[in-house]
């Protein structure tokens, strides 16, 4: 990264060294989340495959999915109590330090062939994932100098450049030793990525705010012991209520159900916790009334959105040929298209909002949910097109089936993502605006959690079926259009917030 960092006299005191005419910490960062993701996607591209692996744990695809849909679901869960352990114990800098480390040492916990360390090796990643992923975006943020910094926009849009770097490189590296070598060495070398990143962050801190060292909210020695008590009462039910399962032979059947409820219960406590506050006023009880609305179509998005890791990799895997133009790849090389197809399209969406705007035709925030929700559910249509052809002629098609799949769910990610991301922020209440991010990604937590009781052994729905795929096609659609409709009702809890 040398060759990017350049003398910029004008933006930076005493001509010092910056990243793209950025602060010179943006490059630490960058380096660190983009290796912190090369890790997370290089391991999210193997799970699904590896469960289902006659070399690896030899699952069903509807176990496979459950467990890969509870595991994402935890990710984004762990986020909201990693950004309070910043703000009460540890001030960001460590506790991004602290999470890189666990995740280390949760991808070297997977690299053991051994099954009974697998899911133990999964906790770990899940954990240092939450404890990172809720603070190095608020660590880009103190670079700057407040929201008014008019490098502040091009500094995120930098970051996340990197985190689709990382994404896209992944699959590409760690899925091809991990399908064509062996598993648990593809495992490693997601840790040895990780620690590329832990490193970049250790040598490069220098360059970071002085306000990423700050614990916000510092924790009483009282609540300190409070916490740690509750912690070990927790650990303590869990560690009997799993050694249970375990000695009457009904963890494989029980072990995900717990963690599935509190997936779905914590999100909708949380959302009614905020609704009964009788501190907030009447403006910011209506725009959490808008923002509920949000919330669930986000959750319905991301149900389907994510299953391009499991039902979506598991039939690349069992159904398409895998080959293109003479060239074999292994199946998990299909996670590199969203984020190619995000660097590529994101610039033009997000032209293509500003030019509406100047016209005054810019659709509302409901309106672009709502066609996330449609193109959502059109990309399970085409997907209903090679799923009744195999199912019916046996055989394998091709692989440019799953190509237009992903294009059409980027898409659609990009006109609910970003516009997701932005309208939390404009609709937070003031008593809630730290926190509303982590409530964001709840909603992740709240699909994937769906997803999960669907193919949780008390269920077990087969999503990899024409008709779970057609019934999750019409769901999006008919919510998609049901937003649309109640669009100017939910335009009017929002306010002044378009």
């Amino acid at each position: 990264m040398a060759s990017s960092l350049t003398k910029d006299p004008a933006s930076t005191a005493g001509g010092e060294k910056t990243f793209f005419g950025h602060p010179r910490g943006l490059a630490t960062l960058f380096m660190t989340e983009m290796w912190e993701r090369y890790s997370f996607y290089g391991m999210k591209a193997l799970l699904p495959l590896y469960l289902i692996a006659p070399g690896g744990m030899h699952m069903s695809a509807t176990t496979a999915t459950a467990i890969y849909s509870v595991y994402m679901a935890m990710v984004y869960l762990l986020a909201m109590p990693g950004g309070w352990m910043a703000d009460r114990f540890w001030g960001p800098r460590k506790t991004v330090a602290i999470g890189g480390a666990v995740v280390i040492l949760g991808h070297i916990t997977l690299a053991v062939p051994n099954s009974a360390t697998f899911f133990a090796g999964l906790v770990l990643v899940a954990l240092g994932s939450g404890l990172l992923k809720a603070n190095i975006s608020t660590m880009v943020g103190h670079l700057y100098k407040g929201p008014e910094d008019p490098r502040r926009d091009g500094g995120f849009t930098l970051f996340y450049i990197g985190i689709n770097l990382g994404a896209f490189l992944a699959p590409l590296t760690i899925g091809t030793v991990g399908e064509n070598v062996n598993w648990h060495f593809g495992f490693a070398l997601a840790a040895i990525g990780m620690a590329l990143g832990l490193a970049q962050f250790m040598l490069g801190s220098r360059h970071l705010s002085q306000e990423s060292d700050i614990v916000s909210t510092p924790a009483t020695e009282q609540e300190k012991r409070s916490v740690l008590r509750k912690g070990l009462v927790w650990l303590i039910i869990a560690a009997v209520f799993y050694s249970l399962l375990a000695i009457t032979g009904n963890f494989a059947d029980w072990a995900l159900l717990p963690i599935t409820i509190a997936g779905l219960v914590i999100p909708v406590a949380v959302l009614v916790r905020m609704k009964r506050d009788k501190e907030l006023t009447h403006t910011e009880q209506s725009k959490l009334s808008g923002y509920i609305w949000f919330f669930v179509v986000a959750a319905v998005f991301w149900m389907i959105y994510d299953q391009n890791g499991s039902t979506l990799s598991i039939f690349g895997e069992n159904s398409t040929t895998n080959s293109l133009l003479g060239f074999d790849f292994p199946t998990s090389w299909y996670q590199s298209l969203n984020p190619v197809f995000i660097m590529a399209i994101a610039p033009v969406v997000a032209s293509g909002w500003l030019w509406l705007n100047k016209r005054g035709k810019e659709p509302s925030t409901a309106v672009k949910f709502a066609s996330s929700l449609v193109l959502i559910g059109i990309s399970f249509v085409v997907f209903l097109i090679p799923l009744i052809d195999t199912a019916a002629n046996g055989g394998r098609v091709s692989p440019m089936w799953l190509v237009a799949i992903y294009f059409i769910q980027t898409v659609a990610e990009l006109c609910l993502s970003p516009v997701g991301l932005s309208v939390t922020t404009k609709m937070a209440p003031a008593k809630y605006s730290s926190q509303m991010m982590g409530v964001w990604f709840l909603a992740v937590t709240a699909g994937d959690s769906v997803t999960g009781l669907l193919t949780s052994p008390q269920l077990g729905v087969d999503l990899n079926t024409t008709g779970a795929v057609a019934f999750e096609a019409v769901l999006a659609v008919i919510a998609g259009v049901g937003i649309w409709m109640y669009r100017k009702k939910v335009t009017q809890h929002m306010g002044d917030v378009n």
